[in-house]
């Protein structure tokens, strides 16, 4: 007795419709057609929408925190200040004044230093647009376009600069 065949044959009618399929739906079931074109183009377009507006609403979120996380590190540098104003209205000496408020400036220099922008003035050092900017120049026995003064100093590192040094710089002899 001959045992039925297992496998398709190559011109039964199941192969012939899976051979005239392009070969990305030839995978797919037959019955499983999926969403029309149109209705997968407006649900990526809905999807992307609702990426870009997470995305926003996170980008929101982290810079309030950020801005959260540096007015607490200037709390205790106005504390200070205030403690200073007071300490100042009580007729006290004033070289305790001088002192308090040394030692808060002190504390806001520290302050901008965690933040990453320590300060800065490089007299005696060769003048960088990057990193100074030239409020004058003057006639000095120091090499040319070195600094001689600064008139403010500047706050961060190379390549990231919240204010360039003011310095006046040394004509050339």
């Amino acid at each position: 007795m001959a045992e039925p065949e297992t496998e398709a044959r190559e011109d039964s009618p199941e192969v012939v419709e899976e051979q005239a399929r392009p070969p990305d739906e030839a995978s797919r079931p037959p019955d499983d057609a999926g969403p029309p074109p149109d209705e997968a183009l407006v649900r990526a377009l809905a999807d992307l929408d609702n990426l870009r507006k997470r995305f926003q609403r996170e980008v929101a979120r982290e810079r309030a925190a950020e801005r959260e996380r540096v007015a607490a590190q200037w709390l205790p540098v106005v504390d200070n200040l205030e403690r200073s104003l007071q300490y100042a209205d009580e007729e006290r000496a004033a070289d305790a004044v001088l002192e308090g408020v040394s030692a808060v400036l002190d504390q806001a220099l520290g302050v901008l230093a965690q933040l990453g922008y320590p300060r800065y003035d490089d007299i005696g050092e060769a003048f960088d647009p990057e990193r100074h900017e030239a409020v004058g120049s003057v006639a000095s026995e120091a090499p040319a376009n070195s600094i001689v003064t600064a008139v403010h100093p500047g706050y961060g590192r190379a390549g990231s600069v919240l204010r360039p040094a003011g310095v006046i710089v040394a004509q050339g002899r």
